[in-house]
């Protein structure tokens, strides 16, 4: 009746080419990684859980100096620094902070842009605990940790570290400064935490250790609503 006449597709083309790029259909699902397996399997066994956590950090460089002051026991534990040097009492830990030019942090002398700005400081370091449950050796939480900040912050960021083995969890302070040598802020995401976290316990395992790096909400783990504070493993640990 005065159409036009359409040309359909030749041999071997479909009348209809229908593609989705979205998400998979309903009884269908991507198979796990090896590595997401193991994962499983550590949970389903109950694998000791590492705990890796921000803790604060000082935005000043009296704040920070007082940090040192309580993880190294006011000068009675040894201080471990990314060079490889061992910082023994208070007057070492003042030139070590001196040596990290802490007052040269650019977003200290930089003008705020914003009023909101003038009245945030921003970090001059991340105060970071690395814990696993007793009865994990402390000297193997050591090495891990020492191995995780030299691959993570290694000829990047200053930092030092403290062992402490007076709770029943051994476990690392471990001191970054937040500005790296050529200027760079680090700043730290819940994505970036969840990476390290499962870093360290790769660490852990590689010496032997079971550990696991699974997250609360997989676990059936909540929040504790007071108290001590808790990690994402659910150790406690106390900050100044």
């Amino acid at each position: 009746m005065g159409r036009r006449p359409v040309r359909l597709t030749g041999p071997g083309h479909p009348l209809l080419d229908i593609h989705s790029g979205g998400r998979v259909g309903l009884g269908q699902s991507r198979p796990f990684s090896p590595a997401e397996i193991q994962q499983i399997a550590r949970t389903v066994r109950r694998t000791p859980e590492v705990m890796l956590k921000v803790t604060g950090g000082g935005t000043s460089v009296g704040a920070v100096a007082a940090h040192l002051g309580y993880i190294s026991r006011h000068g009675k534990l040894e201080i471990e620094t990314d060079d490889g040097v061992s910082v023994k009492d208070r007057d070492e830990q003042k030139e070590m902070l001196k040596n990290w030019h802490l007052e040269l942090t650019s977003s200290h002398y930089r003008r705020p842009r914003r009023a909101e700005e003038a009245a945030r400081r921003a970090k001059l370091v991340h105060n970071i605990v690395l814990s696993m449950p007793a009865p994990t050796p402390p000297d193997k939480v050591l090495v891990a940790a020492r191995k995780f900040a030299r691959e993570r912050f290694g000829a990047r960021h200053r930092y030092a570290m403290v062992l402490h083995t007076d709770q029943a969890h051994p476990h690392v302070h471990l001191v970054v400064k937040a500005e790296d040598v050529q200027g760079q802020r680090l700043h730290v995401d819940k994505a970036m935490l969840r990476q390290w976290r499962e870093e360290f316990a790769q660490l852990m395992r590689e010496q032997g250790i079971a550990a696991n790096a699974t997250a609360r909400a997989m676990r059936g783990r909540h929040r504790e609503r007071s108290g001590s504070s808790t990690d994402d493993a659910g150790h406690r640990y106390h900050t100044p």
